[in-house]
């Protein structure tokens, strides 16, 4: 059963961190790209930020560059998204996102997790 369990959301004041975390289960990691997305209220869903099967390639939304960081271990099958410097306009439910590497058809999302900043 395939399974992305995000964590490590939640309330924060402008100018702070989070880190946010992705636990993953039932199928080859290593295998898929990864990504975080985001979805504010009455706005479409967002790609933050994309890291490649191996780690090797990171990619990043223009709004968040510079401030956010994507990483992973295979070895653990988690990927994470260290954000910085957070700004009330990154208010959003954040989502983790499983793309197979040779066909993105197959692909999984977590259930998300809040993150608010204000103060």
């Amino acid at each position: 059963q395939v399974q992305l369990v995000e964590s490590g959301g939640g309330l924060v004041q402008p100018g702070g961190s989070l880190r946010l975390s992705c636990a993953a289960s039932g199928f080859i990691f290593s295998a898929y790209h990864m990504r975080w997305y985001r979805q504010a209220p009455g706005k479409e869903r967002e790609l933050v930020a994309h890291i490649s099967n191996t780690g090797g390639s990171t990619n990043y939304a223009d709004s968040v560059k510079g401030r956010f960081t994507i990483s992973r271990d295979n070895r653990k099958s988690t990927v994470s998204l260290q954000m910085n410097s957070l700004k009330p306009e990154d208010t959003a439910v954040y989502y983790c996102n499983a793309v197979f590497f040779i066909d993105s058809k197959y692909n999984y999302w977590g259930q998300g997790t809040q993150v608010t900043v204000s103060s």
